[in-house]
């Protein structure tokens, strides 16, 4: 029953984990903690994200992505399918090397799992220099569903966009921490700014997985604009971060995005234009790679994705400029805006690819 897959999910879910916490600079009590929160955020998430290889709520083992796509296109429908199939470990798909490195398509959600504690487990001292104990336990469980609702090549957009946007943040660091506007905790990012960030793209991704799965739309989009949504919200993302980070070591001159009125650095909803040049530049980067790199998105969707990124970071602009940081708001954090700001960015890329058929 559900209830015995989700135990069992459990359970060889935290095997894999182990060995990543285990080497966590955090007491046993923390990591304990840790492993809960993952763990609750996988199994429940997985559920939607991954989905079942039946559409009519039949509990069958979920098949390897090859077998799947030889077999007929289940019938159209835009009911959620929420059932918690167990996928076996080890896919029948050798081929395929159990399935984790299908070119397309879904994952079993434990094998994702299981690779991605070793990857973490092994990338470990790296990942801990831009990520706090916390952060780290949510990028590896963000890291989960992402591999299991789209295999290795979405889940390496993200990745992408993580390692460039922290070796941005380190550019002219000590000038702007001596300025105030560093980011804090060393430019680490804790579970807040995993989410705020990366939020929007695990939606498209879901809604990517359900479209592929039914071999129709789902909500109304196409399996290939959830696609080119993912994209573009990370390359929102990781514009903003080019822009801001850029912007605040060597923008010389920054005037308030509203009024023109010159702003020291580090204002919100400040712009100038070294940071303006170097948002471009940013959502252009993951954008290609993901076209040219991995092969998600067209030629065209490079454009796309840049255009929708750079607008969608004006409209954060704005954002910073009139309503974050008022007595009134102060539930606008910076994750609240980045999530509205990848957001807006996903949003203009579905829809362009929707009114133009690229």
């Amino acid at each position: 029953g559900v209830e015995g897959t989700a135990v069992l999910c459990q359970h060889r879910a935290s095997a894999g984990f182990g060995v990543a916490f285990s080497f966590v600079p955090v007491t046993m009590k923390h990591r304990r903690k840790l492993l809960a929160a993952v763990i609750a955020v996988i199994v429940p998430c997985g559920a939607f994200i991954v989905p079942s290889a039946s559409t009519n709520g039949a509990k069958t083992p979920m098949r390897s992505v090859a077998v799947r796509q030889q077999l007929p296109h289940p019938q159209p429908t835009t009911r959620l399918n929420l059932a918690l199939v167990p996928p076996p470990i080890l896919s029948t798909d050798v081929g395929s090397c159990f399935g984790l490195f299908a070119s397309s398509g879904s994952v079993p959600l434990v094998s994702s799992a299981l690779l991605n504690a070793i990857l973490f487990f092994a990338l470990r001292r790296k990942l801990l220099t831009a990520l706090t104990p916390e952060g780290f336990a949510h990028s590896l469980a963000l890291g989960t569903m992402l591999w299991a609702a789209g295999g290795w090549r979405v889940w390496s957009v993200c990745v992408l966009y993580l390692f460039l946007g922290q070796a941005v943040t380190k550019v002219g660091f000590e000038e702007k921490d001596a300025l105030g506007i560093a980011e804090g905790r060393g430019g680490r990012r804790g579970a807040e700014n995993v989410w705020g960030s990366a939020m929007t793209a695990t939606l498209c991704a879901a809604g990517a997985a359900q479209s592929f799965m039914r071999g129709d739309s789902f909500l109304g989009i196409e399996g290939a604009a959830w696609i080119l949504g993912y994209v573009s919200s990370l390359a929102t993302k990781l514009a903003d971060t080019f822009g801001s980070e850029i912007g605040k070591a060597y923008g010389k001159s920054t005037f308030l995005i509203t009024t023109l009125r010159r702003v020291p650095r580090g204002t919100d909803g400040a712009v100038s234009l070294e940071g303006t040049v170097a948002t471009a530049v940013g959502g252009a980067i993951l954008a290609s790679y993901a076209c040219f790199g991995v092969g998600l998105i067209s030629v065209q969707g490079i454009a796309v994705a840049t255009v929708s990124a750079f607008l969608a970071t004006l409209v954060e602009s704005l954002i910073g400029a009139t309503l974050q940081g008022k007595e009134s708001l102060e539930w606008m954090t910076n994750e609240v805006v980045n999530f509205i700001n990848t957001l807006v960015g996903a949003a203009l890329a579905i829809l362009i690819k929707k009114k133009t058929f690229l």
